[in-house]
């Protein structure tokens, strides 16, 4: 997010960056270019991502941890050029009293060369790598031993994220800190106006504007260098917070939408007659919320997140029926055909006794049956319309659309998300599902404009999954078990993140484990199908049409199953290199299997080979079913940046604050935006004059989902 200074000395912090001493053009054009700094103001919100006491000196017998951070005092020694030219590296050996260590350059060799001298004293600052049993340094900060140099180093000294590009134009972290120095200086020169409210200031006893400044590149000490933090933090998220929860007052009270006041004969026979299963308490309560919103008279926008397997499209269908009831029409948008297929196939079934027309549009549906369907559709025949992107085609004309259900919305872009919001004159009610569940911090930024419902109980029946961690030498094991499970009748996934072959990546792919397979299940005795992406969609639907018959006993597919398929009579589901995954996909390709009356399995095979992200994500995996600690999980691994399969502007481009650790920052200011808002709805008030401002400032560059929900 990018930070909005209030009215300051005119075009101050908007100076390009250029004209600060000793920056220049060429400079500036690389800092564009590698880090979007075009002002100062883009530098001074350019933050530090760590600090070191650079007060301290390790010796280089000391070195012993590998990925760990020394600062060093000595002397080069020898000065080396190793490789041919495709791999010429600089080599040099720099040595202290208790031993030598070798510092190496990969890029800007010949330059680093030139600068380097024997007989001169260095401080040489980087993380110590063990290759071959011995430690080395890969570009690490250098710099000549001076008074002045020693006099500089702090116990708080900031750390700058850079580029190899900038790095060979003296634009690393420690040139990049040394212009901050210079333009910090000139703070003091300039008023800096404040960008909160005298009352928030107050509230939460945060630093000035000017001093969180200050204390956040150059902190007196580790108090002011946390209140600096806190400060800016707050700030960051209070206007993200401000904005999604004003877009939603807004949408309330000025956006009309489709009264929905009965609860009629078609939702009362199919709830009292029809229901597959009893509800749970969880589906109920969610439902209840869905009634409340379409029947205020206002646009409904609401957020349903419920874990795999949970009933979510239950509750889609009985929003469905209350839009049939009051004489509306509604539409179910899905990422894939075969999401598509299924839903449309499980809601067919469900209303079929009730005489409810349901319909459904892909890509592959012939150009007859679209002509008859976009006909039937405008003349109001066709009740509820499923399917895929091609429900957003300009040609797909509604008689009376009411409600709009989107799932795994994720995987659909904004522009798509909008086409279907426009199908009516007015805009009709909108539900929006994932089976992904999001984390509590995530969810409140990434959707905090729309209302938000969890559906937090599984169906009773459902039995847990058992999951297993698997090595290579548990391959004749795991080809038993799967056998073991075909005896009984059972069916088996067998899942891989490849379709063929990497050159650079070592991974179990389809094509060369469906070989392999073909050697452990033989024909007549087995049967294997394959579905990937590369197949057409009459081939996917033959394959797929091939194992829910029980014609196949396994399944060998990649990611394309990893929603939409329901097939009770699955009982494992194997991930080849599971290692490849995240947690959120891992998660909800276990949720394929466990559908049915029998025990259910996820194996994760993987290489031996695994860092610490990897055996945390298997160990994980094999501890919890539970989605929503999954989540957590998962965002403390990747960051929010592409958890949901999408950026949204304003929200993931956080400059400081981080939606894995401040999660009772974010709090805070959620709670502080909302108490400003219930005592000024519309912000009129003399004080918050100055939110507005800061607001529309940010609104330039900011997407909304109630736009779109």
């Amino acid at each position: 997010m990018c930070i909005n200074f209030a009215k300051m000395t005119p075009s101050f912090l908007d100076t390009p960056i250029e004209y600060l001493k000793g920056i220049g053009p060429q400079r500036a054009e690389l800092l564009q270019k590698e880090l979007f700094i075009f002002t100062y103001k883009d530098l001074l919100t350019h933050y530090p991502f760590r600090y070191v006491d650079r007060t301290q000196f390790h010796s280089v017998r000391e070195v012993i941890e590998d990925s760990a951070y020394y600062q060093l005092r000595g002397h080069i020694i020898e000065i080396d050029f190793i490789g041919d030219k495709r791999t010429k590296r600089l080599v040099a050996k720099f040595r202290d009293s208790s031993g030598v260590i070798e510092l190496v350059w990969f890029q800007g060799a010949k330059w680093m060369a030139e600068k380097l001298k024997s007989n001169t004293e260095y401080i040489v600052y980087g993380k110590a790598t063990s290759f071959m049993g011995r430690f080395n340094m890969a570009h690490p900060e250098i710099n000549v031993v001076t008074p002045e140099l020693l006099a500089s180093q702090s116990s708080f000294q900031s750390v700058y994220n850079s580029t190899e590009k900038l790095k060979f134009r003296n634009l690393d972290s420690d040139g990049i800190r040394k212009c901050m120095r210079l333009l910090s200086v000139q703070l003091n020169e300039h008023h800096i106006s404040e960008t909160l409210t005298k009352t928030v200031i107050l509230d939460f006893n945060l630093l000035s504007k000017l001093e969180a400044l200050r204390q956040i590149h150059f902190p007196d000490s580790k108090e002011l260098l946390e209140r600096a933090k806190f400060r800016l933090k707050f700030e960051e998220l209070f206007y993200v917070q401000l904005r999604l929860l004003r877009s939603n007052l807004v949408r309330h009270q000025i956006t009309q939408g489709f009264v929905f006041s009965k609860v009629g004969e078609v939702f009362n026979d199919f709830y009292n007659h029809h229901l597959p299963f009893q509800l749970t308490n969880a589906q109920k309560r969610v439902v209840k919320e869905i009634r409340i919103d379409m029947g205020s008279g206002k646009q409904m926008s609401r957020l349903v997140q419920g874990d795999v397997g949970s009933g979510k499209t239950l509750v889609a269908l009985l929003s469905m029926l209350l839009a049939i009831d009051n004489g509306f029409q509604s539409c179910l948008m899905a990422p894939t055909e075969i999401l598509a297929k299924q839903h449309f196939e499980t809601i067919s079934e469900l209303v079929k006794p009730l005489g409810i027309q349901v319909a459904l549009l892909t890509g592959s549906s012939k150009t007859k049956a679209r002509r008859e369907l976009h006909a039937a559709l405008e003349s109001g025949t066709i009740d509820i319309l499923i399917g895929t992107h091609a429900l957003i085609e300009d040609v797909v004309v509604f008689k009376n659309l009411g409600l709009v259900v989107i799932d795994e919305q994720h995987r659909f872009g904004v522009a798509q998300r909008g086409k279907l919001h426009k199908k009516n004159i007015q805009p009709p009610h909108v539900l929006i599902m994932t089976a992904t569940p999001i984390p509590r911090t995530l969810a409140m930024t990434l959707y905090g404009d729309l209302d938000t419902s969890v559906i937090d109980e599984l169906p009773p029946g459902r039995k847990p999954i058992t999951t297993m961690h698997f090595m290579e030498s548990q391959r004749l094991r795991l080809i038993g078990f799967i056998k073991q499970e075909i005896a009984l009748g059972r069916q088996v996934y067998i899942v891989y993140p490849l379709i063929q072959e990497s050159e650079k990546m070592d991974y179990q792919n389809l094509e060369r484990g469906y070989d392999a397979l073909l050697h452990d299940f033989q024909p007549p005795h087995y049967q294997i199908s394959i579905v990937h992406g590369k197949l057409t969609s009459q081939q996917k639907e033959f394959e797929m049409q091939r194992f829910i018959k029980r014609e196949t006993q396994i399944m060998v597919a990649t990611t394309v199953i990893e929603v939409g398929v329901n097939i009770p009579n699955a009982s494992v589901m194997v991930i080849e290199s599971a290692e490849r995954f995240g947690l959120s996909q891992l998660h909800q390709l276990r949720g394929r299997v466990g559908r049915g009356a029998d025990k259910s399995y996820c194996i994760l095979m993987t290489s031996y080979k695994l860092g610490a992200d990897s055996k945390l994500r298997m160990e994980t995996m094999v501890r919890t079913n539970d989605g929503f600690e999954i989540s957590e999980v998962d965002l403390k691994l990747r960051g929010p940046g592409d958890l949901d399969g999408t950026q949204q502007s304003g929200v993931m481009d956080l400059k400081i604050a981080d939606l894995a650790q401040d999660g009772q920052i974010l709090s805070l200011a959620r709670s502080s935006a909302q108490a400003i808002l219930n005592e000024d709805p519309n912000l009129s008030g003399q004080e918050n004059q100055l939110l507005i401002s800061q607001l529309h400032a940010q609104g330039k560059t900011r997407s909304s989902w109630s736009k779109i929900g």
